[in-house]
């Protein structure tokens, strides 16, 4: 889901700065789960993985890495390392030098990326800070040093890169056609999806993604990645474009109508201002490493 959104995201970004995903240098900051599925999913849909480079906590991912090699728990750590940054780059300061697309799935904390590396960027960069509650370089600071387009992980801010609007939308597409496997090629179509929605009602530099508020967003994310699962041949159920959607969105707007009905008549009470204030706290103790 994360991996999905990023590349919608990144889709759109691209468009913004008119550059094409096959010609662009990206670096990501951070390879775990999220973001050796983010370089996958990047490569599939045309990225160039020669001018890819992924980093971990002891440097750059490449073909010479004998520790990733010998676990075979990192098997896909290790495809990275033999596909990606054939110059085997090892300092982070060096690979993001004139990259024009930075994803950080790393350490929360607002100076994990530091401003003098955005800086060194090329012109109308990218760079998608993704941890959560903090992340990992603040909008404002990302801006300050150069960057064109920030996105985050969180709703407060603009462009949130988060699974919310994922899931839901891939998750119906694939029950609905009961799917046996959700594959790349619907994950790569959900991702498609979600740009072409955002594109179809407009993109700006703050505004890359679709949000949870749209929800006719999922029922038409849920009938295009529908479609790719019958084309791939894991679909139990076949059903058209038109059904797959009505199906969805007959059941999207079920859920939110019920939801607040609830809410409305006291069964589902509002978050207690105390909690509220709490997730403030927390936020603000994590910022000053409390």
């Amino acid at each position: 889901g994360t991996a999905c959104v990023t590349l919608a995201g990144l889709i759109n970004a691209l468009k913004l700065v008119d550059k094409k995903i096959g010609d662009v240098k990206i670096v990501l900051f951070g390879a775990g789960a999220a973001n050796t599925t983010i370089a996958r999913l990047i490569i599939a849909d045309g990225g160039d993985p020669k001018k890819i480079i992924l980093f971990d906590t002891h440097g750059g991912l490449h073909k010479k890495r004998a520790d990733i090699k010998a676990d075979e728990r990192f098997y896909r750590k290790w495809e990275l390392c033999e596909s990606t940054n054939p110059n085997c780059i090892s300092t982070f300061e060096e690979a993001i030098k004139n990259a024009d697309v930075l994803i950080s799935a790393s350490t929360p904390g607002p100076d994990t990326i530091k401003k003098e590396w955005v800086k060194s960027m090329n012109q109308k960069s990218i760079v998608f800070a993704c941890a959560n509650p903090v992340p990992e370089i603040y909008p404002y600071a990302a801006k300050e040093a150069g960057a064109y387009i920030v996105a985050t992980g969180r709703g407060d801010f603009p462009n949130q890169v988060n699974n919310s609007i994922g899931f839901p939308g891939i998750l119906k597409g694939a029950l609905i056609v009961r799917a046996s496997k959700i594959t790349d090629k619907m994950a790569i179509t959900a991702a498609h999806s979600l740009a072409n929605f955002a594109e179809k009602r407009g993109i700006n530099p703050e505004n890359i993604v679709p949000k949870m508020d749209e929800p006719d967003v999922f029922a038409v994310e849920a009938a295009d990645v529908a479609m790719q699962a019958i084309k791939d041949g894991v679909a139990r159920k076949t059903l058209t474009w038109e059904e797959v959607y009505q199906i969805a969105k007959k059941d999207i707007d079920y859920s939110r109508s019920m939801a607040a009905l609830l809410s409305k008549e006291g069964f589902v009470a509002d978050p207690p201002a105390e909690m509220l204030e709490e997730a403030l706290d927390y936020t603000v103790n994590f910022i000053e490493g409390k």
